[in-house]
């Protein structure tokens, strides 16, 4: 069973249909599962992994986090609907779609690619936030980097004055400020926390969460640092790393060693990783561990950030190109 598949029959579309917006009320906390290491160093170090993919499954890690505020400062506006961007697979224009289901609010999706118009039923994201009642729109590749001119938007959207915009990833000052809300008090007695990097938001929100004796490591899963900019906007705490050494070339570019590395963690501790974010994340902090980078005696957490639901897409890629398949 599919992921996709695993959330249609945990969920059925009338509870969805509720209004539920006391759910993102919540401050909500996961836990932190310890992850062995023993194949690969001492027992001094110690990895935790924070199941930031447990608190939803559908509006699940940093997505939840970084819509929390975002739809609480919608209800408060007189807006009629969400708009938002993103990709054939994004795990944001899936986020915003299920949380609009719940709550009752109209959500729209500019798509980039106006291919994709007749591939809705064959792409699973799509499909999904279709399903959801997300209204979607595919933008040219042409147009869609240019998505935030007004006279460009006005091409796709009318009454554009009526609409909640809601950047590409999520990332502003109120997704800073649910992002911040990752890490709880018991979280203080770790030495390092890592987590994945896109825009660069969620990894802000967390550095302004960090204490003083904590250093934050960021993996970009694009090729360069350039988020540091977004980071450095919104965070001041400047004790961090970030690297784009583990990124495997690009955004969503993976290979047969990756989709060993996360099937052979899926069956040694029963977590499953996403070979976008997460999947490259793990990677590179066992690679560092094995390089010697993390102090002898400290302590990892690790942020697992959801992004699922990318799977069962990422899978038929795989296929096509007669590589295996990620377990899920």
């Amino acid at each position: 069973m599919n992921y996709l598949q695993y959330i249609r029959n945990s969920y059925s579309f009338i509870e969805l249909g509720k209004k539920d917006i006391h759910f993102f009320l919540q401050k909500l906390t996961s836990e932190n599962q310890k992850v062995g290491l023993d194949e690969i160093v001492d027992a001094t170090i110690s990895l935790h992994l924070k199941r930031e993919d447990t608190i939803h499954k559908m509006i699940s890690g940093n997505k939840f986090r970084k819509l929390k505020y975002t739809l609480i400062d919608f209800l408060s506006s007189n807006k009629k609907a969400i708009l938002t961007f993103g990709g054939a697979h994004s795990n944001h224009i899936a986020a915003v779609a299920s949380a609009g289901r719940m709550c009752g609010i109209k959500t729209i999706g500019l798509i980039r690619g106006e291919e994709l118009i007749t591939e809705i039923s064959n792409n699973p994201t799509l499909r999904f936030a279709s399903e959801c009642g997300m209204q979607l729109k595919f933008m040219t590749r042409t147009d869609y980097r240019e998505k935030t001119d007004p006279h460009i938007l006005s091409k796709y959207v009318e009454d554009m004055g009526d609409m909640y915009l809601v950047p590409e990833g999520g990332t502003s000052e109120l997704a800073i400020k649910g992002c911040e809300e990752i890490l709880d008090e018991l979280d203080a007695s770790f030495d390092y926390v890592c987590v994945p990097v896109g825009t660069g938001g969620t990894f802000a929100g967390l550095l302004n969460a960090l204490q003083p004796h904590q250093k934050g490591i960021g993996y970009s899963v694009l090729k360069g640092t350039f988020q540091k900019e977004i980071i450095e906007k919104y965070a001041s705490n400047r004790n961090y790393l970030l690297t784009d050494d583990y990124c495997f070339g690009g955004y969503a570019k993976i290979d047969s060693e990756l989709i060993r590395f996360m099937n052979n963690f899926n069956r040694n501790t029963g977590i499953a990783l996403d070979p976008v974010y997460t999947g490259k994340m793990m990677y590179g902090i066992y690679e560092m561990i094995k390089a010697g980078y993390f102090r002898e005696n400290s302590r990892i957490l690790a942020i697992h950030t959801g992004g699922l639901q990318g799977v069962e897409a990422m899978n038929h890629r795989l296929k096509k190109k007669n590589l295996p398949q990620i377990d899920i």
